[in-house]
């Protein structure tokens, strides 16, 4: 990121929306390449490196839901923020469980859009330059190494989310310390405002998914009921 402008797949499918959107972004001094519906965006990836995917849920042809899916099976670590007209959970959830790392629900003010955006990207940026911390945690078989922001379980690789990674790698770094939803968001997003603390819940039931042998009887990611979260410390 450091050797050109940050460059954003926008993908909406109404031009009115594009256009409003990419506006204040180019003049941000982002890089914007916009896309109309699933396949193009899918094209559009395979072409160029983003650093950031913004990506409404109702598209034609082929919904967001499922173009992040697809970035996703593909091993894509880029940030998603998606983006949604409905107010139901269900899309809010599932946009995340699929491997989005934030949403925002429309309408929504510039500001707060622009805020996002920058977020993402700094957080994505840190993510690279970060030097502090780095070395490997190994524990029972799984390996977290900060450095190469590559997670393993027995040796085989395990594809994680930018902000999968994130919560993993802070609990990781202070095993058996209880942290809150409130706590693990200041350490992943910076700025919880605009987040419901259940987003972790997602996030850890996701990981779960991924690292556990039974992710009904987890080994390494603990739930402190009323409280939060936990990762394994040596005592168990």
């Amino acid at each position: 990121m450091a050797d050109r402008a940050p460059r954003i797949l926008l993908v909406d499918d109404e031009q009115p929306i594009q256009t409003l959107l990419s506006f204040p972004l180019q003049r941000d001094g982002y890089e914007v390449v916009q896309a109309a519906d699933g396949p193009e965006a899918l094209e559009r990836f395979d072409e160029q490196v983003f650093d950031l995917v913004v990506l409404d849920v109702m598209l034609p042809r082929m919904d967001g839901l499922e173009v992040c899916r697809r970035l996703r099976a593909k091993g894509e670590t880029v940030p998603i923020i998606m983006l949604t007209a409905k107010s139901e959970e269900i899309d809010k959830v599932l946009g995340l469980e699929l491997g989005a790392d934030d949403y925002i629900t429309k309408p929504f003010s510039m500001r707060e859009f622009r805020s996002r955006v920058k977020a993402a990207l700094r957080r994505s940026g840190m993510a690279r330059q970060e030097t502090d911390d780095e070395r490997p945690i190994e524990v029972r078989g799984l390996k977290i190494d900060p450095g190469k922001r590559t997670v393993s379980r027995n040796g085989d690789g395990v594809s994680t989310t930018y902000v999968e990674f994130e919560i993993l790698a802070a609990l990781a770094r202070s095993p058996g310390r209880v942290f809150t939803r409130d706590m693990l968001l200041a350490r992943v997003w910076g700025d919880s405002a605009y987040r419901d603390p259940r987003t972790i819940d997602v996030h850890i039931r996701h990981l779960r998914e991924k690292i556990e042998v039974d992710p009904k009887e987890p080994e390494y990611l603990f739930t402190v009921r009323g409280v939060g979260y936990r990762f394994r410390d040596e005592e168990g």
